[in-house]
């Protein structure tokens, strides 16, 4: 008999049903991976497991005495308490003993009373009676395997930290059923990994929700994927799965168009009303009504998504210097003697432990906060756009399209007026989605209105903090296609490794003692090039620069030359020569905006145009220059 089942259940929130009669058989240690667009039901199946919400039609069957924990995307926003005391409550009545215990025997450091130590030797037989110091070890050697301090309050923890504690809760209980709904979501690399080796090695079943490729990869016995109310079952794994699916669709993107085929004759058949009414023909009549109702049935796929990012004026060549940038928070150094050169058009992934101050280190490099020692210098004409892993720019109240819009209907993208519906559907949003609140999406839709906010604005710096969180994998490959279409710089956090490998083209490491690390290409190829573990010289050892920035980067070691006098006289009029330059080129741009431009004489327009390329070399080659002089000055002043 299977662990788990269901028998035509249906499950709808007004509109198409989410779920339209669907069968699901689960056996008992499986690792099956729901996959499907964000929205088509997948959080949904998983509630119904858990017992959350009903089905609307339908029974669901489970094991007798099967007992089911999970992980939720999102975090329960009133949870407090000590981190040992959310893991205990995973227990039920021996965690709630287990926590009562805990906090009593915390007390006995202050001094406790006669009636605190005989309600502790009760809870103690309380206990033993019911292996409660067992379940205690169990408890702890869950928290140390997540390297969790079970005595730190969860309500000040990280976004990362508090999810390693919710899955300790869901761990402890050492369920039959383990849910797991995009569990890598703010976990660090080592918690990932860690993660994926404990789930390889447990006993239980496993039903979960990715959209890490990776993960999906090494833990899936099986796919389930939930497309348009229907759960496909695909015995296989993830990449057999991508083959074996788009050959599917194009069966049934052929199927789908020879029935029309067939549908359009039939309909010009009754059209022409070629003695219809006969009775020998009813039954062909009765066929084409047939026809026409299975067509209304149908449920068209939601495309792929169409974004676009929108970008600006070109940087200068260098757009971010730092040099011997030291800091830390309480004494503690979280980032020490780190420098970089970025130049425009570098991709560049940030990836170590939540906490160790990825985020910190991107606030001194826009240079929102001001490091303890050293100095960080921005190049020219930069346009930042920042992506928040915890979507401060969205209005949960306001609904998709007032988040986007404003209060506007229309919206400039890429030069083009475009209506803001029109726009939302690039990003898979309905009319009807695009005039919902925002507080009722998935987090995969938030992620998406996010993004959809975003490139609104036209960028040249895109700073991305976690982007593929909750992102479907199909929107997840389209914004990597964007990213490495995209001619501006990247900085982007995250603990996607197939991501990492796909867009970027450097890595920073945090490493130990505050030591940040370049190395070059993405996740795997720091995996490759990082030092042994062992190593106790460490060759990787203080030096925070890689290999492109230690070759440029300025060196402690070696005081810059000064500037000649013929170089600072040089310095001084850079500025007017690129104002004259930015002033012609620009009325040039105003010239050429006229439609009256264009019924002119073919060689002046040629030579117009001619000269504007010449003008934005030109400007490049003087921001280079300017740049070079001010940083050999700037390392002067620092230097005296």
């Amino acid at each position: 008999m299977a662990l788990l089942g269901f028998q035509d259940v249906s499950v709808a929130f007004g509109g198409l049903p989410l779920l339209d009669r669907v069968h699901l058989q689960v056996e008992k240690g499986e690792r099956v991976c729901l996959l499907g667009r964000n929205g088509e039901g997948k959080t949904t199946i998983l509630r119904l497991i858990s017992g959350e919400i009903e089905p609307d039609g339908g029974v669901i069957t489970l094991n007798r005495g099967a007992k089911v924990a999970g992980l939720s995307q999102e975090l329960p926003p009133d949870l407090r308490g000590s981190v040992y005391d959310v893991v205990a409550d995973g227990l039920g009545r021996i965690g709630a003993l287990l926590e009562e215990y805990q906090q009593l025997t915390r007390s006995l450091a202050k001094g406790a009373d006669k009636a605190s130590i005989k309600k502790i030797e009760m809870l103690q037989e309380e206990l033993e009676g019911a292996q409660g110091w067992q379940i205690r070890q169990h408890v702890d050697m869950i928290l140390t395997r997540l390297s969790l301090d079970p005595d730190v309050r969860f309500e000040t923890l990280s976004v990362g930290f508090r999810r390693r504690v919710l899955l300790a809760r869901a761990l402890v209980a050492e369920p039959d059923i383990l849910l797991l709904d995009e569990p890598t979501n703010h976990l660090d690399l080592p918690s990932i990994n860690w993660m994926e080796e404990f789930l390889q090695k447990y006993r239980g079943t496993i039903i979960f929700v990715t959209h890490d490729r990776i993960f999906l990869q090494k833990l899936a016995t099986r796919i389930i994927e939930v497309d348009r109310g229907r759960l496909v079952n695909w015995e296989c794994g993830y990449r057999e799965f991508l083959e074996r699916r788009q050959t599917a669709l194009e069966v049934e993107g052929a199927q789908r168009d020879q029935f029309k085929r067939k549908l359009a004759k039939e309909e010009e058949w009754i059209r022409k009303g070629i003695k219809a009414r006969r009775t020998r023909n009813e039954g062909r009549v009765r066929a084409l009504i047939k026809m026409r109702e299975v067509q209304q049935a149908w449920r068209k796929s939601a495309g792929s998504a169409r974004m676009q990012i929108q970008e600006a004026e070109r940087t200068g060549k260098l757009v971010i210097e730092a040099a011997g940038i030291s800091h830390g928070y309480g004494g503690a150094p979280i980032i020490k003697g780190f420098s970089i050169r970025i130049i425009r058009g570098d991709r560049i992934g940030i990836i170590g432990p939540n906490g160790v101050g990825k985020s910190t280190l991107l606030k001194i490099l826009l240079r929102d906060i001001e490091p303890e020692k050293g100095r960080v210098r921005t190049g020219t004409r930069l346009e930042v756009v920042y992506f928040d892993q915890l979507r401060a720019q969205i209005d949960e109240e306001m609904t998709v399209q007032e988040n986007i819009a404003e209060g506007k209907n229309m919206l400039l993208i890429n030069g083009v007026q475009r209506h803001v519906i029109g726009y939302l559907k690039d990003f898979l949003f309905s009319p009807e989605r695009a005039r919902s609140p925002v507080r009722i999406l998935s987090g995969g839709e938030r992620n998406r209105l996010l993004l959809a906010k975003l490139f609104t604005k036209p960028s040249n710096v895109l700073v991305m903090d976690e982007p593929t969180n909750d992102l479907d994998m199909e929107t997840l490959e389209v914004l990597e296609e964007r990213l490495l279409e995209y001619s501006g710089t990247i900085l982007l956090v995250s603990h996607d490794r197939a991501f990492l490998n796909n867009v970027v083209t450097s890595t920073l490491v945090f490493e130990a003692d505050g030591v940040v690390t370049e190395y070059a290409g993405g996740y795997d190829d720091w995996i490759n090039q990082r030092p042994e573990q062992d190593d106790k010289k460490g060759s990787g050892k203080r030096g925070a620069i890689g290999k492109r920035a230690s070759k440029k980067g300025p060196k402690k070691e070696n005081r810059p030359r000064k500037l000649t006098f013929k170089e600072g006289r040089e310095l001084e009029r850079l500025p007017g020569r690129i104002e004259e330059l930015e002033q012609e080129r620009n009325r040039i741009y105003e010239q050429m905006s006229s439609p009256e431009f264009y019924r002119g004489d073919g060689g002046k327009i040629s030579q117009t145009q001619a000269r504007l390329k010449e003008l934005e070399r030109e400007l490049d080659e003087t921001y280079d220059r300017w740049e070079e002089l001010e940083s050999l000055r700037e390392a002067n002043i620092i230097q005296d």
